[in-house]
C-alpha cells in the first residue's frame, strides 16, 4: 500500500502535541492504513513500542470496551509511568460516549491522542463543547487518481488512459485495487455500500422503512452533480406509486451526508455575492458505490467526471461552490487563502456549441483570478485568457 504523503504531511507536525488529532473518512477509505502510517512514523521517532496504545473498535479482540468507562479502564490500565504515551483509536464511534473518554485522557495523562471514524459528525455535540479549542480535524478521502497511478507505477500514456477509465466508474477506494474480476469488484462495493446504509444509517437513525429509505439512496447516488430537486423527487417516485415526503428527502440526504457518502455544495452568486438557497449540489465521495446501482440506465460521463473534479479539488485544500454568473452555472468556484480558481468542466469539446457554451459561462466576470475549463479532449482550446486542460493532465499536474 502506498504511503498517503498528503495527509500525513498535514498531521505530522501535530504528532507530538497535546491537540486531539480528528481524522474522518468514509468505510473504506483507508484510516486504519493511515493510522498505522502514523504508527511506524512515531516508532521511527525512537517512542518506545510500550508507549504506543492502538486500538482498531472494529477489531472483535475489543468487542469488550462498549463505553466511555470500559475505554477508560483499559488505557489507564496499560499506562505504567509518567512518559507520553500516543494514543490511537480506529473507528471510534463504535464507543458509547466516547468523547468523556477523550476529554479525560487528555486533561489528566501526558497523551497525544489520534481518533478516526467514519461520520461527518463525529466533532458534533458534547465533543465541540469539552473539546472546544483542543483538536485539529482531517478529512480523508478514498484514493486520488494521482495516488491510482503511484499505487499502480505505470508510466505508459496508454496504460494512465485505462486506468483513468477504470477510476472515472469504479473510484478510489484503496482495497478493491486488490480486486482483479468484475465480479469481485462488484461484491466489494456492494459490501461496502451496504455498510454504510445498514450500519452507518439505518441502525444509527433507526429507519423503519429500510425499502423506501434504498429507494431513496439508489436514486440520491446514481444521480451525482446534480442540482437536487426534491419535488421532481417527489415526482419521479409517484410514478412508481411510491408516496413520499420531502421532509422524509431532506432527511436521508442529511443521513447520506453525515455517513460521508455525499457532500453537498452550496451555490454561489458571484454578481449578487450571496449564497442561493435551494440551489445545492450533491457530489460522491466515491464514485464506484454509484456505479454498483447504476443498473440499466445510461452512464453520465459528464456527470461523472465533475464529481472527480470536485474531489480533487476538496483533496487540494480548496472549499468548493458552485457558481451563479446571472443565471449561468459556473460549476466549481474554489478557494483557498486569498485564492480564487473557476472551473468549468465538460466531458468533450465536441463541437462548436459546445465549446462556446463552455467558455462563454464566464462572460463579465472581469477579475483577474484563473478561469479554466476541464474535459477529455487532448486538443488545447484555450482561449481569450481562459485556460483549457485535459483532465488527466490536470490531476497527474503538481500543486
Amino acid at each position: 500500500m502506498i504511503k498517503r504523503e498528503k495527509y500525513l504531511e498535514k498531521i505530522r507536525e501535530f504528532y507530538h502535541t497535546d491537540l486531539i488529532k480528528i481524522i474522518t473518512g468514509i468505510r473504506r477509505c483507508g484510516k486504519s492504513i493511515l493510522l498505522k502510517q502514523i504508527v511506524e512514523e512515531i516508532q521511527e521517532s525512537n517512542v518506545d513500542d510500550k508507549h504506543i496504545i492502538y486500538i482498531n473498535f472494529e477489531d472483535v479482540s475489543f468487542s469488550f470496551i462498549h463505553d466511555y468507562l470500559d475505554l477508560n479502564r483499559y488505557v489507564t490500565e496499560k499506562i505504567k509511568d509518567k512518559g507520553k504515551y500516543y494514543l490511537l483509536f480506529d473507528e471510534i464511534q463504535m464507543v458509547q460516549e466516547w468523547e468523556k473518554a477523550v476529554n479525560s485522557f487528555k486533561a489528566t495523562l501526558n497523551v497525544s491522542i489520534f481518533v478516526t471514524g467514519s461520520n461527518s459528525k463525529l466533532l458534533a455535540g458534547e465533543l465541540a463543547t469539552l473539546l472546544s479549542g483542543r483538536y485539529v480535524s482531517f478529512r480523508l478521502a478514498p484514493f486520488s487518481f494521482r495516488e491510482v497511478i503511484e499505487l499502480k507505477g505505470i508510466s505508459n500514456q496508454r496504460d494512465i488512459e485505462d486506468a483513468f477509465n477504470d477510476y472515472l466508474l469504479w473510484g478510489g477506494l484503496p482495497q478493491r485495487f486488490e480486486i482483479q474480476s468484475l465480479d469481485g469488484l462488484h461484491t466489494y462495493l456492494m459490501d461496502v455500500f451496504d455498510a454504510i446504509v445498514l450500519k452507518d444509517i439505518v441502525k444509527r437513525h433507526n429507519i423503519k422503512n429500510i425499502s423506501l429509505f434504498e429507494r431513496i439512496m439508489e436514486y440520491l447516488v446514481t444521480n451525482p452533480s446534480q442540482v437536487f430537486s426534491p419535488a421532481n423527487m417527489v415526482k419521479e417516485f409517484e410514478k412508481a406509486n411510491i408516496p413520499v415526503s420531502t421532509r422524509t428527502i431532506y432527511e436521508c440526504l442529511d443521513y447520506a451526508e453525515e455517513a460521508l457518502l455525499m457532500q453537498k455544495v452550496s451555490t454561489y452568486d458571484i454578481r449578487g455575492k450571496r449564497i442561493l438557497s435551494r440551489k445545492d449540489k450533491y457530489y460522491l465521495t466515491d464514485l464506484g458505490l454509484g456505479q454498483i446501482l447504476n443498473i440499466n440506465k445510461k452512464t453520465q460521463f459528464g456527470a461523472y467526471l465533475e464529481n472527480i473534479v470536485y474531489n480533487e479539488l476538496v483533496y487540494r485544500g480548496y472549499t468548493v461552490s458552485v457558481g451563479n454568473n446571472s443565471g449561468k452555472e459556473i460549476d466549481f468556484i474554489a478557494t483557498k487563502y486569498n485564492k480564487i480558481e473557476y472551473y468549468q468542466v465538460s466531458y468533450e469539446l465536441s463541437n462548436k456549441d459546445t465549446e462556446e457554451r463552455e467558455f462563454n459561462v464566464y462572460y463579465n466576470i472581469n477579475d483577474n483570478y484563473p478561469k479554466y475549463v476541464i474535459s477529455t479532449d487532448k486538443l488545447d482550446y484555450s482561449q481569450n485568457g481562459i485556460i483549457h486542460k485535459n483532465i488527466i493532465d490536470w490531476l497527474l499536474e503538481d500543486f
